[in-house]
């Protein structure tokens, strides 16, 4: 079935609309990670789960800073000259993870090309800062390519993350508007080199749609996840966070996303998460318990 490319719609699909945030747990978050300095993808990036996932008591953490030194065509987070970094941030995020009670953690960061690891060591900090506070949580990271720095992905590796999660965003031929510092063949060497590091990380990738992709393109893409040995896969709706980013080509209904989650299993993924508004992290905690992570303690003892 060849996906039919149309225009966006005027107002946003009756699937799209989420409830306004403002519950008592979502203040409580709040006011943690106000209070501990601390960033998260969620607010960055307007994220449209927001409400939902913060009424849960659940987060992403966004480590390096609030401040990206790269500038892709679909993400809300500022770009610029960022800061210097904060040594002090992984024990902030391990504190807040503590004040949540979270059994899973997920961590990301925006892009830190002006550091010479990508602030892979900060991730490790982390990692390792949340094991001594919170042992039973395990532990997710959403890294970015580090710009091919193999040696800043052993780095991340050693601290053993039971997930580890690089987003692949798009098909190869968009990459040049939608990732133009990023590669398509170097997120998928990322992917590989970090199971053949550690067979015992479930990896995971990341895609949008409704920037102009045909079907055949994301089930190529698919295909090249899987045989990168990726486990998870995430598949969901592009939103325009405004007027200066990439145009939006078309909505997919959730029919659709159903069908392409049903393509992706059967090429051999062992989850996959689709649908509108499926985000890297969406439903993350619920995803721990089908995929049999290692434990912490475990990786704790593999380490010492």
């Amino acid at each position: 079935m060849t996906i039919d490319v149309r225009p966006p719609l005027d107002r946003k699909p009756p699937w799209l609309k989420v409830r306004f945030p403002g519950g008592e747990n979502y203040i409580r978050l709040k006011n943690i990670m106000r209070e501990g300095r601390l960033h998260t993808v969620c607010e960055e990036a307007h994220c449209p789960n927001i409400g939902e996932c913060w009424e849960a008591g659940t987060a992403t953490f966004m480590i390096l800073g609030d401040t990206c030194t790269r500038a892709c065509g679909f993400c809300a987070v500022k770009t610029g000259r960022p800061l210097v970094l904060d040594r002090l941030e992984p024990m902030r995020v391990a504190n807040a993870v503590r004040q949540m009670g979270l059994s899973h953690a997920v961590v990301t960061s925006v892009n830190r090309d002006d550091q010479e690891d990508g602030g892979a060591g900060v991730f490790a900090d982390t990692i390792r800062w949340i094991r001594k506070l919170s042992p039973g949580t395990s532990v997710e990271v959403l890294i970015p390519d580090f710009l091919g720095n193999w040696d800043a992905l052993t780095t991340v590796m050693a601290a053993q993350p039971e997930i580890l999660n690089h987003n692949t965003e798009t098909v190869p031929r968009l990459y040049r508007r939608v990732r133009p510092k990023g590669r398509y063949e170097r997120s998928l060497e990322l992917l590989r080199r970090a199971k053949e590091m550690d067979p015992g990380t479930i990896t995971k990738s990341g895609l949008m749609v409704g920037l102009g992709e045909t079907k055949h393109e994301l089930l190529m893409v698919f295909a090249d996840l899987v045989a990168n040995g990726v486990d998870v896969l995430t598949l969901g709706q592009y939103l325009r966070p405004s007027a200066k980013h990439l145009p939006l080509v078309r909505y997919y209904a959730p029919e659709e996303f159903a069908r392409l989650r049903e393509d992706a299993l059967a090429l051999g993924f062992r989850h996959v998460e689709a649908g509108p508004l499926v985000r890297s992290s969406y439903h993350a905690e619920r995803q721990v318990d089908g995929l049999r992570l290692r434990s912490g303690v475990e990786a704790e003892s593999a380490n010492s």
